[in-house]
C-alpha cells in the first residue's frame, strides 16, 4: 500500500465521523440521550486517533486534494457543539428561556471559536475554552445539578473560549502527557459507561467523569500558573 493510500484512508476515517455524528442527531431527535452519547463518545475516539495518523503519514502531502484541518473542523462543529447544544434544550436540563440563552450562546460563541485563526497554542493547546461542549453536556446529563447552576457553566465556558487562559491537548500538549493522556482515554472510558448504563445515579462512571472532567478541565491553567522546569 503506497503512502499517498495509507494518506488518503485516514482522511476517509475521519470522515467516519461525519456518519457517527448524523447517528448521534438521529438518536437526539427521539430523545435516546444515552445512544446519542454512545456515539458522540465513538466520534469523539475517532477525533482522537486520526490526528496522530494525519501526521504519522503527512496528509498535507500525500494527500492534498482533501484539506483534512477543514474536514476534522466541521465534524467537530457537528459532535462537539451543535449535537450537544440540542440535547441541552431538547432534555429539559434548561427550562424556558435559559434553554434558548444557552443553544443562541453556545453555537455562536463557538463558530466564532472555530474560526479563530489563534486558537492553537505555541506548545499545541488551546487559547481558551477550546468548545467541548460534548464532554460537558454528558457530565450534566450524568449529574443533573440544578439548572442555574447549569445555566452558570455554561455561561462561564463560553466567556473562557476568548480569555488568555490555557487548556490542554491530551494528545499534542507535551508537558504533562503521561498523566494527561490516560486521564484523557479514562475520560472516554467513563463516559462510555456511563452512557451504557444510561446514567444510572449510583455508578461509579459518574464520579469518574466528573474527576478526569476537573483535571482536563484545570491541568492548562495550572501548567499556567506554575513554571515549567527548564532542563540544566
Amino acid at each position: 500500500m503506497t503512502l499517498a493510500t495509507k494518506a488518503l484512508l485516514v482522511h476517509l476515517f475521519t470522515a467516519t465521523g461525519a456518519v457517527f455524528a448524523m447517528l448521534a442527531m438521529l438518536a437526539a431527535a427521539q430523545a435516546a440521550w444515552s445512544v446519542m452519547f454512545l456515539w458522540l463518545v465513538i466520534a469523539f475516539a475517532v477525533d482522537g486517533i486520526d490526528g496522530p495518523l494525519a501526521r504519522k503519514y503527512d496528509v498535507k502531502t500525500n494527500a492534498p486534494r482533501f484539506d483534512g484541518v477543514l474536514l476534522d473542523l466541521i465534524i467537530d462543529y457537528l459532535t462537539y457543539t451543535f449535537i450537544p447544544a440540542f440535547a441541552l434544550f431538547e432534555s429539559g436540563l434548561l427550562p424556558g428561556w435559559t434553554g434558548w440563552f444557552a443553544i443562541i450562546l453556545i453555537t455562536f460563541a463557538s463558530a466564532m471559536y472555530f474560526a479563530d485563526a489563534r486558537m492553537k497554542t505555541s506548545d499545541n493547546s488551546f487559547h481558551g475554552f477550546p468548545g467541548c461542549w460534548n464532554m460537558l453536556v454528558l457530565v450534566l446529563f450524568a449529574v443533573e445539578p440544578d439548572f442555574w447552576v447549569t445555566l452558570f457553566i455554561v455561561s462561564i465556558l463560553a466567556v473562557a473560549m476568548f480569555l488568555p487562559l490555557k487548556f490542554i491537548h491530551p494528545v499534542r500538549t507535551k508537558r504533562w502527557r503521561k498523566l494527561s493522556l490516560p486521564i484523557a482515554l479514562a475520560w472516554t472510558f467513563f463516559a462510555g459507561w456511563a452512557a451504557w448504563v444510561d446514567f444510572h445515579p449510583e455508578s461509579w462512571a459518574l464520579w469518574g467523569l466528573v474527576a478526569t472532567s476537573a483535571y482536563l478541565i484545570l491541568v492548562g491553567v495550572v501548567q499556567q500558573i506554575v513554571p515549567e522546569r527548564r532542563a540544566r
